[in-house]
């Protein structure tokens, strides 16, 4: 077997750079950074001072007359691309900035800022994450070895082992920062380091290792998808816990999912793809797929999945079904044939999708799923993709659908088990229940797609549900488990030019683990120094999301509404874990110590979205109501949060092409404006109960299991969602998807509080997706937005290290 490559080059700066680097001349008192619109900071030398203004010269520029206050001190040569940012002597914008572009462009992407990790997007791939590189960094300090992801990795497992405590890593960054390959690279390394091979054991199947690492392809396939700034943005968030022994061997994994963005499945934004299982089906990277799914050779065929870009660079489709496994599907060549997954771009340039397929169809293997199960998977993911050109017309004179056509239905009838013409007729004329007796209710054209696209929509979700559950059961070892370490990958924050539903649910997510880092930055540690005996004054950093996070609680549209207060939330835990839970941690220790507030709560935007009379909580209030509209929803928005609520505010006038937005929000990563059409109906999602009953006594055994928790005509649904669950009503008592999702998320929340975090940041270098470029077409705006955080971490880490040494 061929050596791994040596991974040093991408770890550490050479000799020779590093005398380069400290032989440059420097001169303190002159020599400074300058404000520039297109690099961020350039460097500057003073010729003349005269009162508040100084004359600087700058390379390949004019002269300029700055005023003093608005120039930043150089670093000495000796701190060039510095490894830890809290070491540099002179800690501001600029010099930050400057540390990470230099250690970018010579290909080091990881370096640390205090008490975190920033992971730069390299946008290539480097040899730093073979069992060599995994290596290096087993069993060492953080100081011992070069920044890497590895090295925050293997201090979480060393502090489980130390404190007997559970850990949490939180990988968090905005879509396209690369959060899914850095978890992914987490999870091979617990699988590496858990480990235990028993010498003179005869390997008998599939390792556990090797099934917590294949669970990967299987998820992206079902659970990722292309975005317009992400060629495999996860469409879902995922809480993956790696379980241990008392001995920190691998135990064995569970997975818990979060919100799959449905609406994806019918539908796509230009420039985006459906979830790349549609794409990998279509490539034939597994011989039969296509005949066995009734597909044609022609993917524009299904509009449901070819309504954006259906190719990705670099990623061959094929080769992943053959990873996933797929057969029996009655699919042609062509995925423009079916509707719902070809409204977006369908090619990726550089991805293969068969190569990606064939990556699933091993995966499968791997972990355990039979021929049956395969085959029937992929019937039902090939039914949603048939349904999208299933046709109807309007009877002359008459409210009321018919067929228009019957071949797709057959397909579909064909895949599911189910009787095509019992299929058409409940579709247009579905049984509803009115009062103790079932009686049947004419449906018009429209009516019948907008039924079936919240079939497809079902029968998808349903399923990823469900392999979720099965891959528990895969990973639910009978060995005795005493820690675990969660890894958390989630959408980033999202900002489109049409923000939905989902939106909000994201975007509020990723508010709430901001405010948990900036607590766990920013205020625990300033408790540390005043435990410590630290003569410490507490600092507000002015971090607190709490007023936008129950603003939400209290939309660009619904799911990135969801996303966005996800981010939140995960934002607000951030920022208390290393800005809070420090500093009382100074205290802890006796450290003398004023607080700092360092401007970081983010509760005003949380509280906003989930209080009493917050967003979800309207949204709920109205989806109870049988004659509540989006007009109304609207109105009770405005009337409880305009000029009310400081994050709540009107959004600017659409551009032209542009939809209107209903409201905005301010997040702590910037105004987002929402538009809340349709979330009234994405809220109840409702689906034809007649339909269900019918896919229920059909021969496809997994549709049956499925919606084995469905109460369709009959009664309650009793299922309540977790981990690789799903429902919407619970008991006897109907439960939204809003409702759901908090508390999903609530849980998540109580669980990454329960554990010791341990934070890795990743940002975008480019818009570009260009390999060592800075974006200098813009004031480099990726970089700048964490500067704040990166400063702030390293200025407490900075003050926390020097008063602890001079306690000592």
């Amino acid at each position: 077997m061929a050596e791994d490559p040596d991974p040093s080059p991408y770890l550490f700066v050479s000799m020779e750079q590093k005398r380069k680097d400290q032989t440059k001349p420097y001169d303190g008192k002159k020599m400074v950074w300058v404000a520039d619109e297109k690099e961020g900071y350039v460097l500057g030398l003073i010729k003349e001072t005269k009162g508040e203004m100084c004359t600087v010269e700058i390379e390949g520029q004019e002269n300029r007359n700055v005023k003093k206050d608005l120039l930043q001190q150089v670093n000495p040569p000796k701190y060039e691309k510095a490894e830890d940012m809290s070491n540099l002597t002179y800690l501001n914008d600029a010099s930050v900035l400057h540390n990470l572009r230099q250690r970018y462009v010579a290909q080091l992407i990881y370096t640390y800022s205090g008490l975190f990790c920033v992971a730069i997007n390299p946008y290539k791939r480097f040899p730093i994450y073979t069992p060599r590189c995994m290596g290096m960094y087993r069993g060492k300090r953080r100081t011992e070895v070069p920044p890497h992801l590895f090295a925050i990795s293997d201090g979480a497992y060393m502090a489980m082992l130390a404190n007997r405590e559970n850990q949490s890593m939180l990988i968090t960054g905005e879509s396209g920062a690369g959060k899914t390959e850095n978890t992914k690279k987490v999870i091979a390394y617990y699988a590496n380091v858990g480990a235990s091979p028993k010498k003179g054991e005869v390997k008998k199947g599939p390792s556990l290792e090797d099934q917590v690492v294949q669970t990967n392809p299987v998820l992206e396939a079902f659970g990722n998808a292309k975005t317009v700034r992400n060629d495999n943005s996860s469409r879902f968030g995922k809480f993956i816990r790696i379980h241990f022994g008392p001995m920190g061997k691998l135990a064995g994994a569970d997975i818990e999912t979060y919100l799959l963005e449905k609406a994806r499945v019918i539908s796509q934004q230009t420039l985006e793809r459906s979830y790349h299982i549609f794409y990998q089906m279509m490539s034939g990277g597994v011989d039969g797929v296509k005949e066995k799914c009734l597909l044609s050779d022609d993917i524009y065929d299904y509009h449901f999945v070819s309504q954006g870009k259906i190719e990705i660079p670099n990623v061959d489709d094929a080769e992943e079904m053959r990873l996933t496994d797929v057969k029996k599907c009655l699919l042609s060549d062509d995925i423009y044939e079916y509707h719902f997954q070809s409204q977006g771009k369908v090619e990726i340039p550089g991805v293969d999708d068969a190569q990606e397929f064939r990556d699933t169809d091993t995966a499968f293997d791997i972990l355990g799923f039979n021929q049956d199960y395969k085959d029937e998977i992929y019937k039902i993911t090939a039914a949603c993709m048939h349904m999208g050109e299933m046709k109807f017309k309007q009877r002359p004179r008459e409210e009321q659908a018919e067929p228009d056509g019957t071949e797709e239905g057959e397909k579909i009838g064909h895949l599911l088990g189910i009787n095509a013409a019992d299929l058409y007729k409940n579709l247009c004329k579905p049984k509803i229940k009115v009062g103790a007796e079932m009686v049947t209710q004419g449906r018009s054209a429209q009516q019948v797609l907008y039924s079936l696209g919240a079939l497809a929509k079902a029968f998808f979700d349903r399923t990823f549900k469900w392999l979720v559950k099965k891959l528990n059961e895969t990973l639910d070892t009978q060995q005795k488990r005493q820690y675990f370490i969660g890894v958390l990958d989630i959408a980033g924050f999202e900002i489109f030019d049409f923000n939905g539903f989902e939106q909000l649910c994201i975007n509020f997510t990723n508010e709430k683990l901001q405010q948990f880092f900036n607590h766990h930055m920013f205020v625990l540690e300033q408790e540390e120094y005043t435990r410590e005996g630290i003569e410490w004054v507490f600092i507000d950093f002015g971090l607190d999301l709490a007023a936008c996070i129950e603003l939400i609680e209290k939309y660009n549209g619904f799911e990135q509404l969801c996303i966005n207060f996800t981010n939140e939330k995960l934002q607000q835990f951030f920022n208390h874990h290393m800005f809070v839970l420090e500093q009382e941690e100074y205290k802890r220790e006796g450290i003398d110590w004023v607080f700092i507030d360092f401007g970081l709560d983010l509760a005003a935007c949380i509280e906003l979205i989930e209080k009493p009379l917050g967003i979800l909580s309207i949204l709920e209030e109205e989806s109870m109501f049988p004659k509540a509209t989006d007009k109304t929803f609207q109105d009770k928005l405005n009337s409880n949060h305009l000029g009310k609520s400081p994050n709540f505010c009107k959004p600017r006038p659409p551009k032209p092409g542009q939809q209107e937005a209903h409201f905005a929000i301010a997040h702590y990563a910037g105004t987002v404006a929402y538009n809340i059409t349709g979330w009234l109906e994405k809220n109840k999602d409702p689906v034809n109960d007649t339909v269900v009953d019918q896919c229920k006594k059909g021969s496809n055994k997994l549709l049956t299991e499925i919606f084995e928790d469905h109460p369709g005509l009959g009664g309650d649904d009793k299922s309540g969602g977790g981990k690789g669950g799903g429902g919407r009503k619970k008991g006897s008592g109907f439960q939204t998807v809003s409702g759901l999702y908090r508390e999903q998320l609530n849980r998540l929340m109580a669980s990454l509080h329960s554990t010791q975090p341990h934070f890795v940041r990743c940002i975008i270098p480019n818009e570009l997706k260009q390999p060592g470029k800075v974006n200098d077409s813009n004031p480099v705006p990726k970089l700048l937005e964490i500067l704040v955080l990166v400063l702030l971490t390293c200025r407490l880490n900075s003050l926390g290290n020097t008063l602890s040494s001079r306690y000592e």
